[in-house]
């Protein structure tokens, strides 16, 4: 065993300049590899999260210009997290003179699925909806009322880590007697 030490030893003394050269590059390339994940990981987490209990103040209106907290979509109270991407090709939206009702879609890779939920839950109670029921699971569903429409917001986690929303807004059928 005493030979298997010396012989080590005297490989390490007599190590080839160039040996070393491409030990130090890969060493380089792992650091930055590792610092580049670091700082991707800070960039991905930013999710709903930001604006959890961040409820306007007295006064201050949620039907403001777009804000860091979210924006409104074609419905006017209905606040979105910013962070959530829109796609206007898989939505639509239908006008009418006594009501409008559509089907928005969001996406978003990365996001804290109970943070959104909270999110919408908080400014959903600002904008004077009331909140019907919820389930919870891989398809959590919020369903919201008004005296005279309904949404419904319907979050999907994939497997691929990619989060969609689909959130429905139509007016509340008419009783009849």
């Amino acid at each position: 065993m005493g030979g298997m030490a010396g012989e080590f030893h005297y490989f390490s003394k007599r190590e080839d300049p160039m040996t070393r050269e491409v030990f130090r590059r890969k060493l380089w390339i792992a650091l930055l590899l590792a610092v580049l994940m670091v700082f991707a990981e800070m960039g991905c987490s930013s999710t709903a999260k930001n604006t959890k209990g961040e409820m306007p103040k007295e006064g201050e209106s949620t039907l403001s210009a777009p804000s860091s907290r979210g924006k409104y979509y074609h419905f006017e109270d209905v606040l979105v997290p910013a962070e959530l991407n829109f796609k206007p090709d898989e939505s639509f939206i239908y006008e009418a003179p006594r009501f409008k009702t559509g089907i928005l879609i969001f996406t978003k890779w990365r996001l804290d699925v109970d943070s959104l939920i909270d999110f919408f839950n908080t400014y959903m109670e600002k904008d004077n909806w009331k909140m019907v029921n919820s389930f919870r699971g891989k398809e959590s569903f919020l369903n919201f009322s008004k005296p005279d429409k309904t949404c419904s917001i319907k979050i999907i986690e994939k497997w691929t880590g990619t989060t969609k929303v689909e959130i429905r807004v139509g007016p509340l059928g008419e009783k009849k007697m």
